[in-house]
């Protein structure tokens, strides 16, 4: 470190902080997502004055914005993000949308207001998800990837649930204002660590295949059989979605994230208004429902992962997804009528419907993340056999953006799903379709 380094480089620049970074930004953006999800009800009926037959309409059509916005901008932002080495400046300007749009939903007048500020909160979310993503992988090895990602993919699944249990918590203990204060604060240490990280620029596949190239300059047999002019050899390069999309596992993670991604929309959507109408829960136990949905994640993410290791992933997500069929059928069982009665709030049915909770955040825990490591793998491999075949930066960037798409058309589809199903059908036929689909994948 010279005389004129910045005030501490060393720390600032640490693979560490680097890593700490990335993972505070995924967090605030779990965070914040989930954050409205318990407000929304409030909001929508004694802030903009909306009659609450309406609510569940407007949740699934604020929460469908939310991922269309999502799933058009991830592409353009990752194909961007991949063409430059720096990840500070997106990370700082994805961060500014950030905010700006939190304001705008924590002040909205009007729905079209709220709308606005949700649209604006997706774009921000999609490239903080993509940037802060692609910067974690830049900052670790290839033998501790796997290591580092598992850990901070627990890490960030406390933000699903944090979210809305801190919002859910505020409101009702302490009011409107104090609640969004709390996401006002994540939002200012996300933005320090982001102003204090120093980059260090990462040995590109570019610095690689130009040394390589060098070592054959000093090889006169090497210059004597390579004509620079000759690439009629050469296979032409294909595109990084047709390598891709091209991929059977690839195609098999993506429906893995895919259907991931429909659950958890779709108790986002149903889960705050099925509860206050059968048990007269209020936004307090709606938050600790969220905590009891992701817990086992958190509390069993090493356990889960050592277990991937030893037996890899096809065992543990295949019994994941045999679990979730009942679990959901279950959770739509108190208060419904059966030819063998009915179970009834104050007789069993809040204690069946949170060990269901609790069984599907279980079951959750051995499907996530399955289909982000499958894809890091593919990736990797390719990139062993031919390090420029993304270019000089690699896919890390288009990768996260790739994991977005599923994603994000789940949560366009599952709020649709749930919403619609839940208006025609009813709870408990709206969770046994969505059960027997799951079944069937």
């Amino acid at each position: 470190m010279t005389a004129d380094a910045p005030w501490g480089y060393r720390w600032r620049s640490s693979q560490l902080w680097i890593i700490a970074t990335a993972t505070i930004s995924l967090f605030s953006e779990t965070f914040l997502f989930g954050f409205i999800v318990p407000i929304l009800p409030y909001m929508l009926e004694t802030r903009l004055g909306l009659d609450p037959s309406r609510t569940q309409n407007f949740t699934t059509t604020l929460l469908t914005v939310y991922g269309v916005i999502s799933l058009v901008a991830a592409p353009f932002i990752a194909h961007f993000a991949d063409k430059t080495p720096n990840r500070k400046g997106p990370l700082l300007l994805s961060l500014a949308a950030c905010a700006s749009g939190t304001v705008l939903v924590a002040c909205s007048s009007t729905v079209w207001v709220l709308m606005a500020g949700q649209a604006l909160q997706a774009l921000a979310s999609s490239s903080v998800w993509i940037v802060a993503f692609a910067t974690l992988v830049d900052s670790v090895s290839e033998e501790n990837k796997g290591t580092v990602v598992g850990s901070t993919i627990s890490m960030v699944g406390t933000g699903m649930f944090a979210g809305p249990m801190v919002s859910g918590t505020l409101l009702q203990l302490l009011g409107y204002w104090p609640t969004w204060s709390a996401a006002l604060l994540l939002l200012a240490v996300d933005f320090l660590a982001r102003l204090l990280m120093i980059e260090r620029p990462a040995v590109s596949h570019e610095d690689e295949r130009t040394a390589l190239l060098a070592e054959d300059a000093g090889d006169p047999d090497a210059n004597a059989t390579s004509d620079p002019a000759d690439t009629s050899k050469d296979p032409p390069r294909r595109g990084f979605y047709s390598i891709m999309l091209t991929n059977a596992h690839i195609l098999a993670s993506l429906l893995n994230t895919l259907a991931l991604s429909l659950i958890l929309s779709a108790f986002d959507t149903t889960l705050p208004l099925h509860v206050r109408d059968v048990f007269g829960w209020g936004s307090l136990p709606v938050g600790l429902l969220f905590l009891g949905l992701q817990a086992p994640n958190i509390l069993l993410g090493a356990a889960i992962g050592w277990l991937r290791d030893r037996v890899g992933l096809r065992w543990p997500t295949t019994l994941g997804w045999a679990l979730l069929a009942p679990l959901l059928w279950l959770l739509a069982v108190p208060g419904e009528q059966f030819v063998w009665g009915r179970l009834e709030p104050g007789t069993g049915g809040e204690a069946v419907y949170v060990a269901a909770i609790v069984g599907v955040g279980f079951a959750m825990a051995l499907t996530r993340g399955a289909g982000t490591f499958q894809m890091m793998a593919v990736v990797h491999d390719l990139e062993a056999k031919d390090p420029n075949i993304f270019g000089p930066y690699g896919g890390n960037s288009r990768l996260s953006g790739l994991t977005e798409l599923p994603f994000n058309i789940g949560m366009i589809a599952g709020p649709l799903l749930s919403g619609v199903f839940s208006e025609v059908l009813g709870y408990y036929y709206a969770n046994s379709v969505l059960g027997e689909f799951y079944r069937l994948f």
